[in-house]
């Protein structure tokens, strides 16, 4: 496997017609090529964690939304414009993230924004994007309070409130925990509201968390809060973090011996989880937004197409989403009146039962998407094997 920081390098190489970069010294990650006529074109301001700790997120989620721009523009663009795409790296950072956005919205001119897969990098765009009108779309940030900023943010992906009562729900009813402790990345907005979701559902359905532990974000030694939990002989440990730190918590958690099952959230969902954590993860379960081994002909297709592009590379569940939140701005953007904000965030909002790769996509009065969840298990070699599937309902 190629490593990120190769990955990287070789990013402005890879882009597909329609890509472009605006103006000054180039971080890696961002998009370069001549500027077409600003009338031809609906300019999409890309924001995301090209580098840094948790590049695997940014990376997967540029290769799903380049993928989208290159089928659309390919096939005429919408009512006669093409798309082009303003990529730019935030470093995994929310102060990054803040100067990023300000330069799309304020410099370059975007139409749409698109990012990011961190909650808290997205709670840090969103007032920018609110402020001056512009419709953001995060492919995979999770926690409600980042649409709740204003009506013209919006999401793909499910929201905590949801996962967390499936993962709670899974627990108990599959694993037959009676008792669970929590590892909460005290850091992220992401990690705290889906510990509290969890809390909640999980004592509903009949059980009790015996004690709860917390690390920060880019901590390398999890041991005195493992040995801890360890003390309390939980049945389950529900860690809802990034694979940064996932790996590195199972792998000291088995050397310490602590045999009970990880449940987690859709922030496991990388091609590192495995490099960093091996056979520690094996037996765990998580949450995501879809599996490969689902049947749909619509998945299927997209994994064909994703591996032509990519040597053989699976997709995950960011390149997934980055690849349907640019679907559904195409759905939006043809059926509305015009192309201003508004006019954008009003066809967006009504979103209805739109066929996306990673489910139907229905954007509710909050402006999330009404989607399912699949739980999977961490196998040998470090496969996701689908066990169940659980609707909104």
């Amino acid at each position: 496997m190629k490593t990120l920081n190769n990955i990287a390098r070789s990013f402005t190489f890879l882009f597909l017609a329609g890509v472009s970069f605006s103006g000054c010294t180039k971080k890696e990650g961002e998009t370069t090529s001549s500027k077409p006529i600003e009338s031809d074109v609906i300019k999409i301001g890309e924001y995301g964690s090209m580098t840094g700790s948790e590049a695997s997120f940014g990376i997967s989620t540029h290769r799903g939304i380049k993928m989208a721009i290159g089928e659309i523009n390919a096939a005429g663009g919408v009512k006669g414009k093409r798309l082009q795409l303003i990529s730019l790296d935030n470093s995994g950072k929310a102060e990054e993230t803040i100067s990023v956005v300000q330069r799309l919205v304020n410099q370059d001119k975007v139409d749409v924004l698109i990012g990011e897969v961190a909650s808290s990098r997205s709670l840090a765009a969103a007032p920018i994007a609110q402020r001056a009108g512009v419709p953001m779309i995060s492919p995979s940030s999770t926690n409600p309070k980042v649409t709740a900023v204003g009506d013209y943010i919006f999401r793909v992906c499910f929201i905590d409130p949801f996962q967390g009562t499936v993962v709670a729900k899974f627990a108990a009813e599959k694993l037959n925990a009676k008792t669970a402790t929590i590892f909460i990345d005290k850091k992220s907005d992401y990690s705290v509201g889906l510990a509290e979701v969890f809390r909640k559902a999980f004592s509903d359905a009949g059980g009790t968390v015996v004690d709860e532990q917390s690390y920060s974000s880019g901590d390398i030694d999890f041991k005195g809060q493992l040995t801890n939990m360890r003390g309390k002989k939980p049945d389950v440990i529900m860690l809802p973090g990034y694979y940064t730190e996932v790996g590195l918590i199972l792998k000291q958690a088995r050397e310490l011996g602590i045999k009970a099952p990880f449940v987690g959230t859709d922030g496991w969902d990388s091609p590192k989880l495995f490099e960093i954590g091996g056979k520690a993860l094996i037996g765990s379960y998580f949450s995501n937004h879809y599996s490969v081994e689902d049947p749909d002909p619509k998945i299927t297709e997209f994994i064909a197409k994703f591996k032509n592009l990519h040597n053989g590379e699976i997709p995950d569940s960011m390149s997934a989403l980055g690849y349907d939140a640019v679907m559904m701005l195409r759905d939006a953007l043809i059926r509305s009146s015009s192309f201003s904000g508004k006019d954008i965030r009003d066809a967006l909002a009504a979103t209805t039962n739109l066929k996306g790769v990673t489910g139907v996509i229905t954007m509710d009065k909050d402006r999330n998407a009404s989607k399912a969840a699949v739980m999977l298990e961490i196998t040998e070699g470090g496969g996701f094997k689908f066990i169940s599937r659980v609707d909104p309902t």
